[in-house]
């Protein structure tokens, strides 16, 4: 006869396994599904997180886990059956009318946003917008109650257990403080980067990206690179779909991109392989995956020793010259510092505060200090205040990214906790591979993710929270300060 545990695990692997058909189709929705399917699509989704919650909130489930508390469990099955607790109390919280509705919504959202971005048509969009953010404020407000937090924290500690706002501030008021004065440091002393007049086409350019996964590690016997309108990692870890999109006019806006997919890959597949469908196999937390994605495109594929790499690559395979294309000039132009609009084109000195200013958008849309119609105002005089700029138009401003649109809020701030998180991982493993550097000038990752695959992949969830697993690979929680010295070094130090 199973033991509670045992049936926890059967019980979660289903779960899990709901969990991969779920990421399979919003990838298709988003790379390959005719607009057409978008109706089907939504009920298909809707229907597969009504079961996934109804698997979780069953009437057993909490006696099963009130038994298998009382078990003697291994630390790895100890730690799952921590996981399954959090997992269980996030679900129970909602209604299951609640959780099909905002499924519903979000497919229709995002659907209406790709048209309405095209047409830089926000009034096409606001509706769906609104009955997105409404949804998730009735979640938020439930979830706050079931977890005894605030709202907004609620929907933060879906994609990073136990993270606060008030850690968010912290951490954010230390990067305002010095990050504006940094900006105006390195607009000074920085000189425009060599221009490239070379256009290369998008056939070369899928061979140079293979060639970069290739590179890195990654297995297209278990994964595969598409094409989408937003760059993105989604499948499962057996089947890692990544997405990017091709500009003839300047090949480093997709080939960077598909870096940063490649790193959210190596963490998918390096995964701990006998928990892939448990809930302590899974990734530590958003913040960490995009720690994983920002080293490999930030942290490393920037620095001068792959840059080298790049340069001969992108002569051997692209058949480019010039200064441009020698590894200096790469340097000057992926370096390049500049006040920018859109945030996934952004330099690693301003990306911050486009976070930052998202941050304070969606915090004030989830606590209804904001509406949504006033979202293209509040965000073009957010832009002015932080990065200095005047925006456009909404297609380049509030209608730019994704999230929001399927309700995934309290991703944001993720994105710079995980570049923070990168610099300190960086180091670290700088620290215990002496022999990093000439080993990434010659294109070769193998050490590098071997070490992660060991410090960090492989440990899934089995700490508790990030600024735990962070002590364990570098000897301390998140710190900003290595952050801030990785940027004075790499752009003042000329």
């Amino acid at each position: 006869m199973k033991s509670a545990y045992e049936k926890l695990c059967t019980r979660f692997a289903r779960l899990g396994n709901l969990n991969g058909a779920t990421a399979v189709l919003n990838w298709d929705a988003a790379a390959m599904m005719p607009s057409g399917g978008a109706g089907a699509r939504a009920e298909q989704v809707a229907t597969l997180a009504l079961l996934n919650h109804e698997l979780l909130c069953a009437p057993e489930m909490a006696e099963l886990l009130e038994q298998a508390e009382t078990q003697k469990l291994s630390l790895w099955d100890s730690a799952n059956l921590r996981e399954m607790r959090l997992m269980w109390r996030h679900a129970t919280a909602l209604p299951g009318d609640l959780v099909a509705a905002m499924s519903k919504a979000g497919s229709a959202c995002e659907m209406i946003w790709r048209s309405a971005r095209e047409t830089d048509n926000f009034a096409a969009l606001q509706p769906f917008l609104d009955e997105v953010v409404d949804l998730t404020r009735q979640a938020a407000i439930a979830k706050g109650e079931a977890f005894g937090c605030a709202p907004y924290d609620a929907l933060l500690s879906q994609y990073e257990p136990g993270l606060r706002s008030a850690d968010v501030d912290r951490h954010f008021d230390i990067l305002v403080d010095f990050l504006p004065d940094l900006l105006d440091r390195i607009l000074e002393i920085q000189t425009e980067p060599p221009p490239a007049t070379d256009r290369i086409s998008v056939a070369i350019q899928e061979r140079l990206s293979q060639q970069l996964l290739d590179a890195i590690g990654f297995d297209f016997e278990h994964g595969r690179l598409d094409v989408s309108l937003h760059p993105f990692t989604g499948g499962v870890a057996d089947d890692v779909r990544l997405t990017t999109r091709y500009d003839e006019a300047d090949p480093l806006r997709s080939l960077f991109p598909v870096l940063h997919e490649g790193g959210h890959a190596m963490y998918e597949r390096g995964l701990p392989k006998d928990w892939r469908l448990q809930p302590v196999g899974q990734a530590m937390g958003m913040a960490m995956h995009e720690s994983q994605s920002l080293l490999v495109e930030m942290q490393v594929c920037r620095g001068d020793a792959f840059l080298g790499f790049m340069a001969s690559l992108l002569a051997d395979t692209g058949g480019v010259s010039g200064a441009a294309w020698e590894a200096p000039g790469l340097a000057r132009r992926v370096r390049h510092v500049a006040q920018s609009l859109i945030r996934v084109e952004a330099d690693e000195v301003t990306y911050p505060l486009h976070i930052i200013h998202r941050y304070r958008l969606e915090k004030a849309l989830l606590c209804d200090e904001l509406m949504t119609a006033d979202l293209p105002g509040a965000w073009h005089d957010g832009m002015k205040q932080l990065i200095g700029i005047d925006v456009p138009n909404d297609r380049d401003g509030c209608m730019q990214d994704i999230h929001w649109m399927d309700g995934a809020f309290g991703y944001f701030p993720t994105y710079t906790l995980g570049a923070m998180a990168a610099a300190q991982i960086h180091r670290a493993a700088d620290l215990g591979l002496p022999d990093l550097t000439k080993q990434l000038g010659q294109g070769d990752f193998r050490a590098l993710m071997n070490w992660l695959a060991e410090n960090v992949h492989g440990l899934g969830r089995f700490h508790a929270s990030t600024d735990d697993l962070l002590r364990a690979v570098t000897g301390a929680p998140l710190d900003g300060t290595i952050f801030r010295e990785h940027l004075e070094k790499r752009y003042l130090a000329r």
